[in-house]
């Protein structure tokens, strides 16, 4: 079992998938505490990351047709937001 804290703003950290048949255990800021199959919070992960894309004008492999003007040259998140009802 894989266990993590919700941070105060709500995000948890995970900038990978987990396997898909492994448990996690999130441990909410309210003090509850909610039980992700891998399979679960990957497709949260893929969510969040197409939300993160689509709202920096990235295509669909993370690569930018812009020309190159940012400072921080990251293409990926390392915080995905969840909440105490998602498990389901």
């Amino acid at each position: 079992m894989i266990n993590l804290t919700q941070y105060a703003d709500g995000f948890i950290r995970m900038n990978r998938h987990f396997p898909a048949n492994s448990l996690i255990s999130i441990t909410f800021t309210d003090g509850s505490t909610g039980e992700f199959s891998g399979h679960r919070l990957n497709a949260i992960f893929d969510d969040a990351l197409a939300v993160f894309r689509a709202s920096n004008h990235l295509d669909a492999k993370g690569f930018s047709r812009a020309p190159a003007k940012t400072v921080h040259p990251s293409k990926n998140i390392q915080f995905v937001p969840v909440q105490a009802g998602m498990t389901s």
